[in-house]
């Protein structure tokens, strides 16, 4: 059974003690997701946000490839494991970890790279890329990886909110064309092995802009 919800941050402590206990090796083990690599394998390293960071792997990714980051997340659990995972990896000093409602979090800073992969946050999926979208310095690059849901999709076993589901039309109608240059806009169906062995068919939405000078 599915359940209809908010994505507040007892949640997100809910969701992510529970595949902990569920799934041990889940947090630890998680691979970045396929997207980053091939995004921007073009770029300059330099600062990074990554957005709803959950286990981490992401921003240690980016960190193992020169970055210095700023990974921040509403839950406490995926922080702690990500932490140590980036201390086995050899990058702590290369990422700092934020607990913080992105709703409402202020980095007072821009970025060379924002990125945010799945992550959903407790306003409107369109509401939090326009936030996200202001954080990127100018030259600087929005990556954006988001699950497309269908009517009556569950996800991860979850049904979320309408405001959750978006298209690529509507992401990339967000960006204004005169502070944006959009270099990929895609849409991908893909596999992905979930708890018990079964295949989970994701469909993404990928969209990388460049903010204009």
């Amino acid at each position: 059974m599915t359940e209809q919800h908010e994505f507040d941050k007892d949640y997100w402590e809910r969701h992510w003690h529970q595949g902990h206990h569920d799934r041990p090796g889940a947090m630890s083990g998680s691979p970045a997701h396929p997207y980053l690599a091939r995004e921007t394998s073009g770029l300059v390293p330099g600062s990074a946000l990554d957005a709803g960071c959950g286990a981490g792997a992401e921003a240690i990714w980016l960190a193992s490839h020169g970055w210095q980051v700023t990974a921040v997340d509403i839950a406490s659990e995926p922080l702690t494991r990500a932490a140590e995972r980036a201390g086995d990896s050899g990058v702590s000093e290369r990422v700092r970890w934020v607990e913080a409602d992105l709703t409402t979090w202020d980095p007072r800073a821009q970025f060379d790279l924002v990125t945010t992969h799945y992550a959903h946050p407790a306003m409107p999926q369109l509401a939090f890329y326009d936030r996200i979208s202001a954080w990127v310095a100018p030259g600087g690059t929005l990556l954006i990886v988001g699950h497309l849901h269908t009517s009556g999709a569950t996800g991860h076993g979850h049904h979320p909110p309408d405001e959750a589901s978006v298209t690529l039309a509507d992401i990339t109608a967000g960006l204004d064309s005169t502070r944006w240059e959009i270099t990929t806009a895609e849409e991908h169906h893909r596999t992905v092995t979930g708890p018990g062995g079964q295949g989970n068919t994701l469909h993404d939405v990928v969209v990388r802009a460049t903010r204009r000078p």
